[in-house]
């Protein structure tokens, strides 16, 4: 569904597409923020502790070994509206579709780095940290559009869905590991 925004679909719909993808960042980040910092505020209503690292490394950890089995996260089945394409204006869907994307649970949730996410959030232990976190996340979710840049005519459009296809399966897998790196990394430097 978001391959449709890129420079060639934003001109043939007579928007922007540096406009339409503003407000999709803008909209990623800011409900990102939003929701990290709600889940901050939560988090910090707990009573703080080594406890609070231990369980924000096991998330990650976790997250990563079950998106590398690939146990399906739990989440809602629905994808942004399709229909907001040809009925509102550029940096509306892009800012809707965005915010969407950047609350995390909206939409297809397709990693349990998500709910990772949102522990982490919680563990930070306040409203600043959970919004930094929330932010950072909303980024990550807003990143596909912007690789989309480049795509000024039919070819490259096939070819730019061609690859993310091709790299869905190997990507995942990347970032999975990577999760389980990265808790590893964090348990142990937090041990020595």
């Amino acid at each position: 569904m978001l391959t449709s925004i890129h420079p060639l679909g934003e001109r043939a719909r007579q928007n922007r597409w540096a406009i339409t993808v503003t407000a999709y960042v803008i909209g990623a980040v800011g409900a990102g923020a939003a929701v990290g910092a709600v889940l901050g505020w939560f988090g910090s209503l707990l009573p703080g502790g080594d406890w609070r690292w231990a369980a924000a490394v096991l998330a990650v950890g976790l997250a990563g070994l079950l998106d590398l089995v690939r146990a399906t996260p739990p989440g809602i089945k629905r994808q942004v509206n399709e229909d907001w394409i040809g009925t509102y204006r550029g940096w509306v869907y892009g800012g809707g579709f965005g915010a969407q994307l950047g609350v995390g649970v909206s939409t297809f949730v397709v990693t349990w780095g998500t709910w990772a996410t949102w522990v982490l959030s919680i563990l930070s232990g306040g409203p600043a940290a959970g919004a930094i976190i929330g932010a950072v996340f909303g980024f990550g979710r807003s990143v596909f559009p912007l690789a989309a840049g480049w795509i000024d005519r039919p070819s490259r459009l096939v070819s730019f869905s061609r690859t993310l296809a091709a790299a869905a399966a190997p990507v995942a897998r990347i970032t999975a590991a990577g999760f389980i790196v990265v808790a590893l990394a964090a348990g142990v430097g937090r041990v020595m």
